[in-house]
């Protein structure tokens, strides 16, 4: 099966009152379909996943893969520390007409490889949908290792990896172990070209919320082998990459969103908005005040 180059973690826009804006999530959809983006993850970190009832995802889900389904892959972030909780909302989330499912590593509770690959097994054995799994230790406290990835990639509907260790010997080594079917995305912005040089295919991204149709371009110049172009764009963007990570995201990104018109909301606590400072930061990088 094909996975797309180009996915975007999207934020969930919140009405004023901090209830989901569905209207908004579906205009955002659109808006990331026409700018660049060539699947869309819905719900996860960048979605404030955390806060968000099962019952706001799955009608997420629904509402995101009525509207743009048919144009795009729309894959649904289930994943928790609760093995059976993830199974059941990956069974409700199936439902809704989702393309595939992406699984977190389970984060706080701290399993050993072979409690994270059980874990991964019982989920994807619970779904027909295809499964991508999602490392970031950065945020779990748990790193997937590649030979816990290569087992897990026997299983027929795992096959994807969004990799976010910002570890190039890590993927040096899951691509020299993975079988040339099995895809993997870059889980940071700003790793993307490094990591395709290595092997990977792409980059489930934020930033492309931003500049979705730079990114899309220095993917696309790279595969063709344009190398000296795509490194031109990394280097165009790359403030933007980094600058949308000045702190936990997705806090920047949606500061830009709303800063450009899109207005996507404000954000759930525990998280807060931006410092007047980093304000400043974001709002200069943006395109529009090139």
């Amino acid at each position: 099966m094909t996975v797309a180059r180009l996915m975007t973690a999207m934020v969930t826009p919140f009405c004023e009152d901090l209830e989901v804006n569905y209207d908004k999530a579906g205009e955002l959809a659109e808006y990331l379909l026409e700018n660049g983006s060539e699947g869309l993850v819905v719900c996860g970190t960048t979605g404030e996943s955390p806060t968000l009832r099962p019952e706001e995802k799955l009608q997420l889900f629904q509402i995101i893969t009525r509207r743009v389904g048919e144009k795009t892959q729309v894959w649904a972030g289930v994943g928790s520390y609760d093995t059976q909780a993830s199974i059941e909302l990956c069974q409700e989330a199936e439902k809704t007409g989702v393309y595939g499912i992406m699984l977190v590593t389970p984060y706080y509770n701290r399993p050993s490889q072979e409690g994270l690959y059980q874990h991964f097994k019982k989920i994807a054995e619970a779904t027909s949908l295809p499964v991508m799994l999602y490392n970031v230790p950065s945020r779990t406290s748990a790193n997937l290792f590649p030979a816990t990835v290569a087992r897990l990639a026997k299983i027929e509907n795992i096959v994807a990896l969004k990799e976010a260790s910002g570890s190039m010997n890590q993927m040096t080594e899951l691509k020299n172990i993975l079988p040339s079917s099995f895809t993997v995305l870059a889980g940071d912005d700003s790793l993307t070209l490094p990591m395709m040089a290595l092997g990977a295919k792409g980059v489930v991204s934020v930033a492309s919320h931003i500049v979705g149709l730079q990114i899309k371009q220095m993917i696309s110049c790279f595969e063709n082998g344009q190398c000296e172009e795509a490194r031109r764009i990394h280097n165009d963007i790359y403030p933007i990459l980094r600058g949308l990570f000045i702190t936990t995201n997705p806090v920047p990104v949606k500061e830009a969103l709303n800063m450009m018109g899109m207005k996507v909301g404000p954000l759930r606590l525990p998280l807060t908005c931006l410092e007047e400072h980093e304000r400043k930061i974001v709002k200069d990088l943006l395109p529009t005040n090139k």
